[in-house]
């Protein structure tokens, strides 16, 4: 791998006392290489296939990911706690990370994470797309998630700078308080909020998200800010 500068940078080395989470729905296209890279790094995941319609879980299982299957489609929320609850009750991981499925989450922004929560004793880390540079979200969903980050740091007094960033590394002991049970993306703010009692030590972390041709093409970009709006106006 060569860095930005022309160097050569190693990998990241593999981490086995951290499981990852991937929420999983309709992203057949593409989840067997997000999982096959992943696993480079994170050789242990579980993903959660909440409903899909298409071969998600088989591409998942292919790429060498457990999997835990949903009948019905509960959202976001429900796999997310589907899989913890699995990494609590089935591992002895000490961190699990939480990982989207559609490729726009850095593998190495995780393992940057897991060492920062590891060599600075911290509960939770928080991926943050604005913590570092130029951003290239869009202005509507920029001021969209400024605003919900906003909101986060009032209710809950935690200084915020992205509040619905998927990307999130988890202590076990801190993992262990969080019972979801919104879907959409007022689970993001739940979490937020269930993290933030505990009064674990925690911080922001800067990560890249990569808005590919695939995520795109899904409208996610503009459907999430949508959905994060209906979240502030009526959680």
């Amino acid at each position: 791998m060569t860095s930005t500068d022309g160097s050569q940078s190693r990998p990241p080395a593999p981490v086995t006392d951290t499981w990852l989470v991937v929420p999983l729905y309709n992203e057949a296209q593409v989840v067997r290489s997000v999982v096959e890279e992943a696993r480079r790094v994170f050789p242990l995941v579980v993903a959660v296939d909440d409903g899909s319609t298409d071969d998600s879980a088989q591409q998942a299982e292919a790429g060498g990911a457990v999997v835990v299957r949903h009948p019905l489609n509960l959202g976001q929320g429900a796999a997310l706690q589907t899989g913890i609850t699995y990494v609590l009750e089935r591992t002895d991981a000490r961190y699990l990370v939480t990982f989207d499925a559609d490729g726009q989450h850095s593998v190495r922004d995780a393992a940057a994470m897991v060492e920062a929560a590891r060599r600075e004793n911290l509960a939770f880390v928080l991926g943050s797309r604005f913590l570092e540079g130029p951003s290239p979200v869009g202005w509507l969903k920029r001021l969209i998630l400024r605003t919900a980050a906003a909101a986060a740091s009032r209710t809950t007094g935690m200084h915020l700078t992205d509040a619905h960033n998927g990307l999130r590394v988890i202590r076990r002991d801190a993992a262990a308080w969080l019972d979801l049970r919104q879907n959409r993306m007022a689970h993001a703010s739940e979490i937020i909020r269930q993290l933030g009692a505990t009064g674990l030590p925690w911080r922001e972390f800067p990560v890249h998200i990569a808005y590919t041709d695939y995520s795109k093409g899904k409208g996610q970009s503009l459907w999430n800010s949508v959905n994060i709006l209906v979240d502030l106006l009526f959680s």
